[in-house]
């Protein structure tokens, strides 16, 4: 077994929500009026990726800090790294898939955010073993988390892509096209598995992210560009410390957090609940610990080795040149 980790994700939604913080704000400067900084931030319209935003908005923290926030919807990580790369973006949401980005020099990480656990390989009824693929068309999109599940899982059974039919799709269209069999298989996730199982009663899930959590973590993250954490240290700051005061508000208000994601982005609180179901909620003190005592960065070493192997890097990098830790400890004092 290789070491390993994930991702999310596949094309950009466009749906753009613009909360309206205007005029001068208080608390980025222990209650003195400060002028307010223009922030665009990428997510995507889970609970991983929306829930901190959804908090920052009903508590108001956006205001409190100073920050004028426009978010937009994406439908993966990869877009948003584009995005941040040409300036369109200040900040983003990543999931470990993507992290190879950041670790290649085209982002910062600036926050830990949470575990994935949402990630499966899936296939047709009939289909009981990751053996049972071999020969058979199985989509995923590519550079993901399903993408990383799908490796993880056919290292584990002694095979490689090279035995399987590999189809790259997009998240919508792998619904699709599971829900219509035009495929064997799938490295997908939840929360869409849980639309396609209500059109495929039978699929059968072949592996998931807990199967490898001895060997590898699945983080997810909130990125900035090279541009904003090197040039903009106010609004970095600022914008950490709306995150933190939204990690701290999620991890001990979780009800509360499921109803306000499914407020944010419309969607069954049910639905949001089933996939908070599938996430490690961390808090506050879990985060600047993990962070101080090296072990965020033993995840990241991890995810390199899995990326180099994969040919996404071609060596592995040292995390303190693409996680400011650093950032996100000084911006709790």
């Amino acid at each position: 077994m290789s070491f390993t980790t994930k991702l999310l994700g596949t094309v950009a939604a466009g749906v753009t929500v613009a909360l309206a913080l205007t005029g001068c704000s208080g608390g980025a400067s222990g209650g003195d009026e400060v002028e307010a900084i223009d922030v665009n931030f990428g997510y995507i319209a889970d609970f991983n990726g929306t829930s901190l935003l959804a908090v920052a908005e009903d508590q108001g923290l956006w205001e409190k800090h100073g920050v004028n926030i426009t978010t937009t919807s994406f439908t993966n990580g990869p877009l948003q790294i584009q995005a941040l790369g040409t300036g369109d973006l200040d900040f983003g949401y990543i999931g470990p898939g993507a992290f190879w980005l950041p670790a290649s020099g085209q982002a910062k990480l600036v926050s830990m955010n949470t575990l994935g656990q949402a990630d499966r390989v899936v296939a047709q009824e009939g289909i009981e073993s990751m053996e049972d693929l071999r020969g058979k068309t199985v989509a995923v999109p590519e550079g993901t988390s399903g993408d990383m599940i799908l490796t993880l899982a056919l290292e584990e059974a002694g095979m490689t892509k090279d035995d399987i039919n590999v189809v790259n799709m997009e998240p919508s269209a792998i619904v699709s096209a599971l829900a219509s069999k035009k495929v064997d298989g799938a490295g997908f996730w939840y929360p869409a598995l849980a639309t396609v199982k209500e059109q495929v009663p039978g699929l059968v899930e072949l592996a998931e992210n807990k199967d490898f959590e001895d060997t590898i973590a699945f983080p997810t993250a909130f990125v900035a560009g090279n541009d904003v954490v090197d040039n903009e240290k106010e609004k970095v700051t600022r914008v950490l410390k709306v995150l933190r005061e939204a990690i701290e508000y999620r991890a001990n208000n979780v009800d509360e957090t499921i109803q306000l994601t499914a407020d944010f982005s419309a969607l069954d609180v049910e639905q949001v609940k089933a996939d908070a179901g599938n996430v490690q909620i961390l808090s506050l003190d879990e985060i600047d610990k993990l962070t101080e005592d090296g072990t965020v960065n033993s995840w990241l070493e991890g995810m390199n080795d899995y990326f180099v192997e994969a040919g996404k890097l071609p060596e592995p990098v040292d995390p303190t040149e693409y996680y400011t830790g650093d950032l996100f400890m000084e911006a709790g004092n």
